[in-house]
C-alpha cells in the first residue's frame, strides 16, 4: 500500500495495463489496487504471469494455432511474437528472476505448498481469494507453461466459508499440471549477472542492502526493541500511556528511489 501511494495509483494502473496487458476499464486507480481491487479474466492473468515465466517479455495469447483444409494443407498459421525474439520486453530479466524466486517460495512453503505433490522445484505461483469467498484463484507456472484456475459463479455469490483459492482452484491446477509436466525435465534457472545473493536473499545488484534510502536507523536508549522491555523515561508518570507513534511520511527521496524500479523494464 505504501509503495502504491508513493508511485501513485494512476502510474501503477498504467504500468499494469501497458506491461502486463490488464484491461484499463476494469482497474480503478486507487490505493485498494494494492490489495487486489479490480477485475481480471483468467486469460489476462495467464498473460501477466507469462511475463515472469519467460524472463520479462509480454506475449499475446491466441486460441487457434493453425487451420488446415481437407487435404492437410495449412490455410492459416498463427505467428505470434515470441519471447526473447520479437515480443517486447516489459520487465528486466533480474526483476522477473527475483519474482519467480518469490513465487517459488509460495509454491514450496506458503499457501500453495500443495504443489509439492508434483515433486518439482521449478513451479511458482500464488493463490487468491476475494472478499466473501466469491472467487478462488490459483495462477502458477513452470518455465515453459503458465496455467490459471478460477472457481466461482457467473453471477457472483459466495462459494462458502473457508473456500480459499488453495482449496478450490489449486486442486484444478494440480490435476492439469500433473499431466502437462509429465516427462518434462525440471528447469534450473541461472541468476542473471545483475542479481546478487546476500545472506540467502536475492537482490538487484545495484540495490543490495546498504544502498537503500535509509542509511541508518537510530535506536535511542528508551526505544522498545526486540529483546528489551519498554523503558520509562525519567520523570514520566506511572501509568501514563506512551505518546502515539508518529505517522510514517514518505519522503521525496524515498518516493524517487521507489520510482526507479518502475521507470525502466
Amino acid at each position: 500500500m505504501r509503495v502504491l501511494d508513493a508511485i501513485g495509483p494512476d502510474y501503477a494502473k498504467a504500468f499494469a495495463v501497458e506491461r502486463f496487458g490488464f484491461g484499463p476499464d476494469k482497474l480503478v486507480a486507487n490505493l485498494p489496487m494494492a490489495l487486489g481491487a479490480g477485475s481480471v479474466t483468467p486469460l489476462q492473468m495467464a498473460r501477466a504471469y507469462a511475463v515472469f515465466a519467460n524472463g520479462g517479455y509480454r506475449v499475446e495469447p491466441y486460441l487457434i494455432a493453425r487451420v488446415a483444409d481437407a487435404s492437410g494443407k495449412h490455410i492459416f498459421e498463427a505467428h505470434p511474437p515470441e519471447a526473447g525474439r520479437t515480443a517486447p520486453r516489459t520487465l528486466s530479466e533480474a526483476n522477473s528472476f527475483i519474482m519467480t524466486s518469490l513465487l517459488q517460495s509460495v509454491a514450496q512453503h506458503g499457501t500453495a505448498a500443495a504443489t509439492n505433490v508434483l515433486r518439482r522445484t521449478d513451479v511458482a505461483g500464488k493463490t487468491g481469494t476475494t472478499n466473501g469467498y466469491r472467487d478462488g484463484w490459483f495462477a502458477g507456472y513452470q518455465h515453459e507453461l503458465v496455467a490459471v484456475a478460477w472457481m466461482g459463479f457467473d453471477t457472483p455469490r459466495t462459494l462458502g466459508t473457508g473456500e480459499w483459492g488453495a482449496r478450490t482452484a489449486l486442486p484444478i491446477w494440480l490435476d492439469y499440471m500433473r499431466g502437462a509436466l509429465e516427462g518434462v525435465p525440471i528447469h534450473r534457472d541461472t541468476p542473471p549477472n545483475d542479481v546478487t545473493l546476500v545472506d540467502g536473499e536475492l537482490f538487484a545488484s545495484d540495490h543490495v542492502p546498504g544502498r537503500g534510502f535509509i542509511p541508518t536507523i537510530d535506536v535511542g536508549p528508551t526505544s522498545d526493541v526486540a529483546g528489551r522491555g519498554a523503558e520509562v523515561v525519567a520523570g514520566e508518570e506511572a501509568g501514563r500511556p506512551p505518546p502515539p507513534s508518529p505517522v510514517p511520511i514518505v519522503s521525496e527521496g524515498e518516493k524517487q528511489h521507489i520510482l526507479q524500479y518502475f521507470e525502466a523494464p
